[in-house]
C-alpha cells in the first residue's frame, strides 16, 4: 500500500524529533514511510522522507551525496548517515529490509554507536523508518529505550492516521455514490410525471366527451381519480427525498497531503437511466416525430385554455438523433411552457431554421420569460431561481436533462427571454424561446 501522511501526523513526528533534538542532543533525525514499488519484481519498497532535521541534511544514494531540502523518493537501504559514517548502511539483502512479516522488523538496527535506526512497525506491517544519530557521544541504554518509544508512537501514530484516512475516503466514496442515486432518482421521477400529467388530462377530456349516463364515465372517472393519487403520492415521495445540497457535501479532506494517499480513480458515474441511454443515433424526421408530442400538448392546452400554434413543414431535410433522447427534450421543454403560460396565453412551435449544417425546433411562449441573472443558470441541476418563489410545482430538472440529452447528439440549445418570436410576442407577456439544434444528414 502507499502510505500517506496527513498534516496532524507531520506535526506529530516534528514534535517527536523536537524531543530527539532537544532532549537527547541528537543532531541528525529522519522520519520516513514506506511506498511499495508498483510492479517491483523482488517486492521492495521506497523510503519517502517525512520530516528531516537539520533540513539540509545529506542524503546517501549510492556513491553519490546530495543535500536535500526537500524529499526524496529513494531505496529501503539508502538511509541518511552522519558525515563520518556515510559508508555505512542498512543490511541490503532485500529480505530483512523489506518484508512487512519479517520477525526481525521490530528489531533496532545500530549502524554505529552514534546512529540508530529503528523500524515504524506495528502488529507485523513495517510503516517507515525512524533514523537519528549524534556526533559528539554515543546512546546509552536508557536512551535507546526513549528512542524505542519515539518510534513505536510514531508507528501506532501512522496506523490511526491511515486508519483515518482509509474511513475518510471511504466516507467520500459512500457520499458520491449517494449522489449519483439521488440523480438516478431525480431523473426517474421527473420522466415520471409528463406521461402522468398526459394520462390525467386524457381522462378529463374523455369525460367531458361522454354523454351523461354513458357506463364509460365511470372509466374516465376512475384515469381521472386514480392519476390525482398518484400526483399525491409524487408529492409526498419528492418531499421525503428532498435533500438539500449541504447535506450531500462530501467532508473536505485536509489541505496539507505531504505524502500522497493511494491514488484511486474517480469513481465512473453510472448511467443516469436517461431515455435512449445505450442506444444509437439514427435519422429521423421532425415532423414524424413530433407528431404524437402534439397531440398530447393540444389536449393539455385545450384543457389549460392556451392556444397552441404549430409550424411544421413535412419536406424537411433529416437530422440525426437519438429518437428517445429527443422525444423526452421536446416534451421537457414543451411541458414547461404548457406550465409557465398563463391562462389565454399562446405557445408557438416552429420548425425548419438552419444554422451551420443544424436545424431548429424553435418552441415560444407568453410565459412571464427568464430573468437575466437565472438566464446564466440554465440547465443546473435543481435550480429553478425565480420560479421557485411561485405556485408552480416543478423539480428544476427537465432543462437540465434537456442540455445534457442534446449535448450527447452533438446539438445544443439556445434559451431567449423575451421571446424572438413576432406572432406571439407582447410587452405584457415576455415570455421565452428556446431553439433547439440538431445535426442534419449530409444530403
Amino acid at each position: 500500500m502507499l502510505m500517506s501522511a496527513s498534516s496532524d501526523f507531520v506535526a506529530l513526528c516534528r514534535e517527536q524529533i523536537a524531543l530527539l533534538t532537544q532532549g537527547l542532543g541528537a543532531s541528525l533525525s529522519v522520519v520516513y514511510l514506506t511506498q511499495e514499488l508498483v510492479g517491483s519484481p523482488t517486492g521492495e519498497a521506497k523510503l519517502i522522507p517525512v520530516v528531516v532535521y537539520p533540513e539540509t541534511a545529506i542524503l546517501k544514494q549510492g556513491e553519490e551525496t546530495a543535500e536535500v531540502k526537500t524529499p526524496k523518493h529513494k531505496q529501503i537501504s539508502n538511509v541518511l548517515a552522519l558525515p563520518q559514517y556515510q559508508g555505512q548502511t542498512l543490511p541490503d539483502d532485500g529480505e530483512s529490509s523489506t518484508s512487512p512479516q519479517d520477525s526481525e522488523a521490530s528489531e533496532e538496527y545500530l549502524l554505529s554507536e552514534n546512529q540508530i535506526v529503528l523500524p515504524l512497525s506495528h502488529e507485523g506491517v513495517m510503516m517507515g523508518l525512524l533514523v537519528t544519530g549524534r556526533e559528539d557521544r554515543a546512546w546509552n541504554e536508557q536512551e535507546q529505550s526513549q528512542i524505542q518509544s519515539i518510534a513505536q508512537s510514531l508507528a501506532i501514530a501512522c496506523i490511526l492516521d491511515q486508519r483515518r484516512a482509509w474511513l475518510q475516503q471511504q466516507l467520500q466514496q459512500q457520499q458520491i455514490l449517494q449522489e449519483q442515486q439521488r440523480d438516478l432518482l431525480d431523473n426517474l421521477l421527473h420522466q415520471f410525471r409528463n406521461p402522468l400529467t398526459a394520462i390525467r388530462t386524457f381522462g378529463k377530456l374523455l369525460m367531458k366527451r361522454l354523454r351523461a349516463g354513458d357506463p364509460n364515465r365511470d372509466v374516465a372517472g376512475n384515469i381521472i381519480r386514480e392519476s390525482d393519487r398518484l400526483q399525491e403520492l409524487l408529492l409526498q415521495f419528492d418531499q421525503v427525498v428532498d435533500l438539500s445540497e449541504a447535506d450531500l457535501a462530501p467532508l473536505p479532506l485536509p489541505e496539507t497531503q505531504v505524502v500522497e494517499a493511494t491514488l484511486q480513480k474517480e469513481p465512473t458515474k453510472p448511467p443516469l437511466l436517461l431515455p435512449g441511454t445505450g442506444e444509437k443515433e439514427a435519422d429521423c424526421a421532425l415532423a414524424e416525430l413530433l407528431a404524437p408530442l402534439l397531440v398530447s400538448a393540444k389536449a393539455i392546452a385545450q384543457e389549460r385554455n392556451l392556444q397552441l400554434i404549430t409550424k411544421v413543414p413535412r419536406n424537411l431535410p433529416l437530422v440525426r438523433a437519438n429518437t428517445k433522447a429527443l422525444r423526452e427534450v421536446l416534451n421537457n421543454i414543451i411541458d414547461n411552457a404548457l406550465k409557465y403560460t398563463p391562462t389565454g396565453g399562446k405557445i408557438f412551435i416552429q420548425v425548419g431554421q438552419e444554422q451551420d449544417n443544424l436545424q431548429g425546433i424553435a418552441i415560444s411562449d407568453t410565459g412571464p420569460g427568464i430573468p437575466p441573472e437565472d438566464l446564466a443558470h440554465i440547465g443546473e441541476r435543481h435550480y429553478r431561481g425565480v420560479q421557485a418563489q411561485t405556485d408552480i410545482p416543478g423539480t428544476g430538472l427537465g432543462l437540465a436533462i434537456a442540455k445534457q440529452l442534446i449535448e450527447e447528439m452533438q446539438g445544443k440549445i439556445e434559451v431567449f427571454s423575451p421571446a424572438i418570436n413576432s406572432i406571439i410576442a407582447s410587452p405584457k407577456a415576455p415570455g421565452t424561446t428556446f431553439i433547439i439544434w440538431l445535426p442534419e444528414v449530409e444530403g
